[in-house]
């Protein structure tokens, strides 16, 4: 539920809880729903840490009436075919491969959306609710709930955000398979003795987004965002204390008469410890094109460009569709 959703998005390192004002709103602050004008859908997929895991989405909205909206969207990011060789090596004390396994990960996320215009010209907020279901093989699987909470304001060209994820912190409950984990209970002496904690809590965190649109005259624009992403513990964020920890993102888009789109961004500022234990800042720049031709748009996002965060390089698409198109 961290990473984000939408190419358009990661291009720009993630700095939309300000701008949004799509069906992606849906994740990134669902006060942005209340600007559409008509029901859109959006699909995306996703390789991470070089193809070894696949991240999916899809997400539907439309408005209620002139004043609010509501979404709901779907999300998947797991590994699959992980070979379990808990049981390669039979009672015998013999390798036998025939003995070897396949199993999945992963974890999904229902969200259901709502965002209403204030009484107060230029704010909105919205809200989520989502159900989150987790699930190791036939090791162990959960359930878990939580709400996010979001406010914006629209003045002139200027867009201000506030996101608070997990308001309420979530929680997650799992079930353990007694019956698989007491087949590796044994497998290294001195681990796993015992069950693992059934119970799971997601503490909140909150991100604050300005974001301000250029126009550069004869349809073209440019429109710049910055993120100040907060976790209100001690991380190793570029900027960390005790009570509160702070990753900035900025991103930046250059629109050409709503049809062609180039983005950049750079994010997740790390203060990552090196093998002489030294410190080193780093980052993840991003790039990022999309495409949009009446009411649809495919866009493309390229992340980690030069391997400079800690994190590995990712190639992400996704599809919007705006339905006004059919009518």
């Amino acid at each position: 539920m961290n990473i984000g959703v939408d190419a358009a998005a990661f291009g720009m390192a993630n700095a939309m809880v300000a701008q949004t004002q799509d069906v992606n709103s849906v994740y990134w602050n669902p006060a942005g729903l209340v600007h559409l004008e008509d029901g859109q859908a959006s699909f995306m997929h996703a390789n991470y840490f070089a193809n070894i895991a696949q991240y999916d989405f899809a997400a539907y909205a439309q408005p209620i009436d002139t004043e609010s909206a509501w979404g709901i969207s779907m999300m998947r990011f797991g590994v699959d075919d992980i070979l379990n060789t808990t049981q390669l090596i039979d009672s015998e004390g013999n390798i036998d491969y025939n003995r070897i396994s396949k199993f999945s990960t992963a974890d999904y996320a229902l969200t259901l959306s709502y965002g209403r215009k204030l009484k107060i010209p230029g704010f909105q907020y919205g809200v989520n609710a989502k159900v989150i279901r987790r699930i190791i093989g036939n090791f162990a699987n959960s359930w878990g709930f939580g709400f996010d909470a979001g406010l914006q304001w629209d003045r002139d060209n200027w867009n201000f955000g506030l996101m608070v994820r997990d308001i309420t912190t979530t929680y997650n409950v799992w079930a353990i398979n007694e019956e698989e984990y007491n087949k590796i209970k044994g497998a290294v002496a001195g681990q796993n003795q015992d069950l693992p904690e059934s119970t799971e809590i997601t503490a909140p965190k909150a991100q604050f987004g300005v974001s301000r649109e250029f126009d550069l005259h004869n349809e073209t624009y440019l429109r710049v965002s910055g993120n100040l992403n907060m976790q209100f513990t001690k991380t190793n964020d570029l900027l960390a204390t005790d009570i509160v920890s702070i990753d900035p993102a900025l991103g930046a888009e250059y629109n050409y008469t709503d049809l062609i789109f180039v983005r950049a961004g750079l994010g997740n500022f790390q203060n990552v410890t090196q093998i002489d234990g030294s410190k080193k800042i780093g980052f993840q720049p991003n790039i990022g094109i999309g495409f949009k031709y009446k009411g649809i748009q495919v866009d493309y996002a390229l992340t980690d460009l030069g391997d400079q965060s800690a994190a590995l390089y990712s190639n992400i698409f996704s599809v919007k569709v705006d339905f006004s198109i059919f009518r």
